[in-house]
């Protein structure tokens, strides 16, 4: 069999809130003992790979700081690849204001290239109104994602990046340019991380707007895990479906199941083994 490799989300796929989800550490651990090159893939940018990767640790995933990408890092290689030595006004926090330095850009009050919207939980209304000013100025406007909203746990969410995004473009008139999930940017990104090409790239994601579509028009094998955000009922709401649906990463332990999906080999199965697979 050719070479295959994961890039996988996390919170929903493999853990939720502080906890991972069962069987999700064993499936991470058995992918590196077997050698399977895997990258997670998160539009927070609010933290660090090192962050990231030290929550991961603690769980019991054997990961290093090498197995994250953040949108805050896809972000940060986009700008660079545009404008070196470049300037940016930031709303956000750490894990987008560190990588942006490890750049080599310059954060500023005034007269920017960029403005650029992460996630944040201290976003103030002063900062909203120069980023206002500053797209009107000339200044182009980046967003790390466009997630509308971001859970919090006990089934409770908060304003993502999108929302505070759609504000800045309904007070310009100015479209955003996204570079996190489903961009094509740090899709692509990720696959040349991990060496891989298109046919050899499987991505495991539990959200259907970001994960699902964004490797699924890459042409990358799709993986849709049901302990997320997306729940079986919501898809006949998308015109476009995964290669294989699970209810989570647990039913990929299953040693005939993880081969059709090396291979995506499509067939019908039941809820009876706790694997679900449509195509």
């Amino acid at each position: 069999m050719k070479k295959k490799g994961f890039l996988i989300d996390m919170d929903g796929v493999v853990y939720k809130g502080s906890e991972p989800i069962p069987g999700a550490v064993a499936f991470i651990n058995g992918l590196r003992e077997q050698g399977f090159p895997f990258l997670f893939l998160t539009n927070n940018s609010q933290r660090t790979a090192r962050d990231v990767c030290y929550k991961l640790r603690k769980m019991g995933f054997h990961v290093s700081d090498e197995d994250i990408f953040t949108c805050a890092m896809a972000t940060a290689r986009y700008l660079v690849s545009r404008k070196e030595q470049g300037t940016a006004y930031v709303i956000g926090e750490g894990g987008l204001l560190t990588e942006l330095h490890n750049i080599g850009y310059s954060i500023v009050d005034d007269h920017p290239d960029y403005v650029i919207i992460g996630e944040g939980r201290t976003i103030m209304l002063e900062s909203v109104d120069k980023a206002i000013n500053m797209i009107m100025g000339g200044a182009k406007l980046i967003a790390t994602n466009l997630d509308p909203n971001c859970p919090v746990g006990n089934e409770k969410y908060r304003a993502g990046c999108g929302a505070f995004v759609a504000m800045l473009e309904f007070a310009t008139g100015k479209q955003a340019f996204s570079v996190g999930k489903p961009s094509p940017v740090m899709m692509r990104m990720a696959r040349k991380i991990l060496g891989l090409s298109t046919a050899e790239t499987i991505m495991i994601g539990d959200t259907m707007g970001t994960d699902i579509l964004g490797a699924g028009s890459m042409g990358f094998t799709t993986v849709l895990t049901l302990s997320g955000v997306t729940k079986e009922e919501d898809l006949d709401h998308y015109g476009y479906t995964p290669d294989f649906i699970i209810p989570s990463v647990k039913s990929l332990l299953d040693e005939a199941l993880f081969t059709k999906v090396l291979s995506k080999q499509h067939e019908q199965f039941s809820y009876d083994d706790h694997t679900m697979i449509l195509h």
